[in-house]
């Protein structure tokens, strides 16, 4: 019986991986198989390829051929060198180990825990606070000026009136005089003080033209 190693092909589409196998070279490729020395997974990198150095060495032994890929495999791994007796290849590619994440995790907490740092998770942001402007007027409406009064329209009436305070004019000033002439109510008391003022003054003028005589 003519015994082959060959290569046995796993794994999804685009994905494979294989079995370095030792099977009749009669079956199929994913036949029944005598015996699994190897691993080959040629979508890692570097490859990854695992060989069972003794029992290749004894299938080698026992007359055992390899087919092109298998033997291309064992002269990468050493495996078929030392069957012939050449000089061994350089150093196989092997992949660095991967970490535990666990490990990471709780080697990265130790060093924070040491470095006496805080939190790691960043703080949210406050959110803006938006400033009401007093100063807005209503929608339709124009805010009147700082230096002006404001006004407002008397119902029935199309002449605004101030609703700003109005400054009293001085006792004795000439607008106080203007108000007397009028004769409107809310002078008359000042009408009959400016009267009487002016009747004091002609007897004492009077009195003086006598004095004189």
């Amino acid at each position: 019986m003519a015994v082959k190693i060959k290569l046995m092909r796993l794994g999804k589409m685009r994905a494979p991986y294989y079995r370095i196998v030792v099977a009749d070279a009669r079956t199929k490729r994913e036949g029944r198989v005598i015996e699994t020395i190897g691993k080959y997974h040629p979508k890692e990198h570097p490859s990854f390829m695992e060989v069972d150095a003794d029992r290749a060495a004894y299938w080698l032994g026992v007359g055992a051929q390899p087919t092109e890929p298998v033997t291309a495999i064992l002269k990468v791994t050493g495996d078929w060198q030392k069957f012939k007796g050449l000089p061994a290849p350089p150093p196989m590619l092997v992949a660095e180990p991967k970490v535990d994440k666990k490990v990471a995790f709780e080697a990265a907490a130790r060093e924070g825990l040491e470095s006496g740092g805080g939190a790691t998770t960043p703080k949210k942001k406050a959110a803006a606070k938006t400033v009401v402007d007093d100063t807005t007027a209503p929608a339709g409406h124009a805010a009147p000026p700082a230096d002006q009064p404001a006004t407002a329209t008397v119902a029935g009436e199309g002449d605004p009136v101030a609703t700003g305070s109005v400054s009293a004019a001085p006792k004795g000033s000439d607008a106080e005089a203007d108000q007397a002439g009028t004769g409107s109510p809310g002078t008359a008391g000042g009408a009959a003080d400016a009267s009487a003022a002016a009747t004091a003054a002609d007897a004492a003028t009077s009195g003086d033209d006598k004095t004189e005589a």
